[in-house]
């Protein structure tokens, strides 16, 4: 008996299954959008975690310039209207909100209530910042999952044991104890005129891809650059010596202040101690606002600060690290620590 011949597969029609199944793949496991991750993150959160996140939410819309309703919370969170509704009924319930004309707002007890979340995100960001090596870019996120499980007396013991701190690592205001939140100041970078010199006050984490743009360019509160364009398209400005162009839409993410009188700011554009060659000798300048956190103390607490000489000794076998003279100490760097160094070039003899 003969067997049929089984026809040839299509090479497009195969190309096309394929594509397919990384559609389906994508949709299913993209990370924290996809159908797994959310399904994961509504699983996890209770009904306390649920109002406490609405809290937050109509707190921020009803401070901004956004109406605080049904439609915009669900759309903040993420749920359906129905989801969001029934949420608005817990709120109003248990005294924590009211519903006039379509219109949700706090009562006392709410904006008490939400303010300790906020006070309680805020410090733990400061403590990711701080004291542990986490990407700035997770910082939210990882505050947003630990916030629900603190407590308030949990929450006043880490607010001691960073300093008790005012600010977030992204510059927005931490709420005291007692519920007080400084007013917001400063304007979108766009809003200067060209010329004027500012200090970063405040970069917006929220959306992500944005906040990380920022990053990448060293971008962090405190730091000062000069506004050289502005237009409705995007915002030029002049940052460690560097000239950047962002979309106008990202540049509306930084907040700034006039550069204080008296202040100088650096423009000059300065080498890092990675472009130095064994023998040659630098004066560091600053460490870069990129460098955050414990890796940022510990080349402060090995003497990297402004008008200190170093002197590069030797490479390793494979040209990192690198062997640095570092106030007498011979330090081994990483070429990725060592670009975060700016420095200007000294005679090597000045260091010995």
């Amino acid at each position: 008996m003969q067997v049929p011949a089984v026809p040839p597969v299509s090479p497009i029609a195969a190309l096309a299954v394929f594509f397919v199944l990384v559609a389906v793949a994508a949709v299913l496991l993209w990370p924290r959008r996809g159908v797994i991750a959310r399904w994961v993150r509504l699983y996890r959160m209770t009904e306390r975690v649920w109002l406490e996140d609405a809290l937050k939410q109509v707190r921020q819309m009803d401070e901004g310039t956004r109406p605080a309703t049904v439609e915009s919370l669900a759309g903040a969170l993420e749920v359906g209207r129905g989801h969001a509704m029934r949420l608005v009924e817990r709120l109003v319930d248990q005294g924590l909100a009211t519903s006039e004309g379509g219109r949700l707002s706090l009562t006392p007890a709410g904006r008490e209530y939400a303010l300790r979340m906020v006070r309680t995100h805020r410090l733990l960001e400061r403590y990711l910042a701080d004291q542990t090596g986490m990407a700035p870019a997770d910082w939210h996120e990882e505050a947003e999952r630990r916030e629900h499980a603190i407590s308030a007396a949990e929450a006043e013991r880490l607010s001691a044991t960073l300093g008790n701190p005012r600010y977030d690592p992204h510059g927005d205001p931490i709420p005291t104890s007692t519920g007080e939140l400084p007013a917001a100041d400063g304007r979108a970078l766009p809003a200067f005129a060209a010329g004027q010199a500012v200090r970063v006050i405040h970069l917006e984490d929220e959306p992500r891809e944005p906040f990380e743009r920022l990053l990448a360019l060293g971008l962090r509160p405190g730091v000062g650059l000069r506004v050289l364009e502005s237009d409705p398209q995007g915002v030029r400005f002049r940052f460690d010596g560097r000239v950047h162009v962002l979309p106008r839409v990202v540049g509306d993410q930084i907040t700034a202040v006039p550069l204080a009188p008296g202040d100088q700011l650096d423009e000059r554009v300065h080498g890092t101690l990675a472009g130095l060659a064994p023998g040659e000798a630098a004066q560091v300048v600053r460490i870069s606002a990129a460098c955050q956190g414990p890796q940022r103390r510990r080349l402060l607490d090995l003497g990297v600060v402004p008008g200190t000489l170093i002197t590069v000794e030797y490479a390793s076998p494979g040209g990192d690290p690198v062997a640095y003279n570092i106030r007498g100490a011979l330090i081994a760097l990483r070429r990725t620590q060592a670009e975060l160094i700016q420095v200007e070039p000294r005679l090597a003899q000045a260091a010995s």
